[in-house]
């Protein structure tokens, strides 16, 4: 009786108050979907919490995952109708790197939101090799030559210098691994014998689950980690840690997250996931709209237990505009977390084919491919039609602007310029081998990586 009047209203009037055209008849209404306790999940906590899942006729329940591979599992068995996923987790499963499925995107959940933290001590070790401002703090971006000499000098003693990243697919392992290349470091390849990760390798990067990571490097486990908020911060308000370098410092608006279902899913209920799809642009576009306005309720809702469980004002350290580095050196970074501005939520192409120039890189693809087959892979697994449809729903609702979609995009991104990205190598998400051979650092050409050697 509840569902049936909750649905009633649901599919009469918004809980905003819109009027809504004749609702999708959806296959599917009661859902389940996963997420890992980061910021980066606040669409599926805003859909929840504004009612527009309702809105569309959906009953979600939202379920907090232990780690990145339950929660992969679980979208893939089943468990889980769709999940906050790592970006590179529907490319690794579709091209069968760790468990072999097809998954699937039709909205990508934000841009940048990340960053990078090392120890107090590697901290007070990098900093004289810092420039400094008139002002004596830190010039950033803070480039890896300034922890190249710590490193050497940790190698010397003995000590493997040890980072810990979120997953083998994630953003994280390769905006570590870029970073750390960028300054002239070798995070190691992988091969198809050894999926360490750590072949020939100055830094060794190990898996620490998100909410673990200040815990672990508190515990001197590790020297440092890349993940997402609010973990960075919460180093800063325990004082154990120092964020060296944000990943908007590393890649201006690079693509983070996505949702992920599988791709019978959405071949099964592909009106449910035009729904989803609505209800997620809708929170995306609450989340930026009017300058950020709606950041502090965001924080707020975030903050629950149920969703990151973190303290309000350390969510908010990030999430409302700026980002501190040392206890008190707090700067302006107003697009540190992007939800909707600059297509954030359009699964472009461009965005998969980096994540599979990376896997490449290390050798989590051991072989050479063609362009063809970057450019045939993203297409399969990235699906800006889906989102298209949604939107286009959206518009004709008069619940979102024409002008706010790439109505027209062939859906790869205009190539990023050489000046956004901190190594002055620009990308082109067309000509991914060509931008594979650019990078000084990693496998190219026909190059294998067998044994301890890269060969070719």
């Amino acid at each position: 009786m509840l569902k049936n009047l909750l649905l009633a209203l649901a599919t009469g009037t918004s809980l905003t108050g819109a009027a809504f055209a004749a609702p999708l008849e959806l296959e599917k209404d009661e859902l389940t979907f996963g997420f890992i306790k980061l910021t980066d999940m606040a669409p599926l906590a805003v859909a929840y919490e504004q009612g527009y899942f309702l809105d569309e006729g959906l009953f979600v329940t939202l379920e907090a995952q232990a780690n990145w591979k339950v929660l992969l599992d679980g979208v893939i068995d089943g468990k889980l109708d769709g999940a906050h996923m790592l970006a590179g987790q529907p490319l690794a499963a579709t091209i069968g790197f760790g468990t072999e499925a097809h998954i699937i995107t039709p909205f990508s959940m934000d841009l940048n939101g990340n960053g990078i933290t090392v120890s107090n001590e590697v901290w007070a070790e990098m900093k004289p090799n810092i420039p400094v401002m008139a002002d004596g703090r830190p010039q950033h971006p803070i480039s890896a030559e300034a922890l190249a000499p710590v490193v050497a000098k940790y190698n010397a003693e003995g000590k493997p210098f040890n980072m810990g990243m979120v997953f083998p697919v994630s953003t994280h392992n390769y905006e570590l691994r870029y970073w750390l290349a960028a300054g002239g470091l070798h995070p190691g390849f992988y091969s198809d014998d050894n999926t360490s990760g750590q072949i020939g390798a100055e830094v060794l990067l190990s898996v620490t689950p998100p909410p673990q990571m200040p815990a672990t490097l508190e515990a001197g486990t590790i020297y440092g980690y890349c993940v997402g908020e609010p973990w960075n911060q919460q180093a800063v308000f325990k004082g154990i840690g120092v964020p060296v370098v944000t990943d908007y410092e590393l890649w201006k608006n690079n693509p983070e997250k996505v949702f992920g279902i599988t791709a019978e899913f959405s071949e099964t209920y592909p009106n449910t996931t035009k729904a989803v799809v609505k209800a997620l642009i809708r929170a995306a576009i609450w989340l930026d709209e009017n300058d950020n306005a709606n950041r502090p309720e965001a924080v707020e809702i975030l903050s629950r237990p149920e969703y990151v469980g973190a303290d309000a004002e350390v969510i908010a350290n990030s999430m409302t505009g700026t980002f501190e580095y040392e206890k008190g050196d707090t700067r302006e970074v107003p697009d540190f977390n992007v939800f909707f501005r600059y297509n954030a939520t359009y699964p472009f192409y461009s965005d998969a084919v980096w994540y599979l120039t990376q896997m490449r890189r290390w050798g989590q693809i051991g072989e050479a491919k063609s362009d063809t087959w970057y450019a045939e892979v993203a297409k399969s697994v990235y699906r800006p039609d889906i989102y298209l449809e949604a939107a286009r729903l959206l518009v004709d609702e008069g619940l979102a602007q024409v002008a706010d979609f790439p109505w027209d995009s062939d859906g790869y991104k205009a190539p990023t310029p050489a000046a956004d990205i901190i190594d002055g190598i620009a990308y082109d998400g067309k000509s991914p081998n060509a931008y594979l051979d650019s990078l000084p650092i990693g496998l190219k050409g026909a190059q294998k990586v067998v044994g301890t050697e890269v060969r070719g």
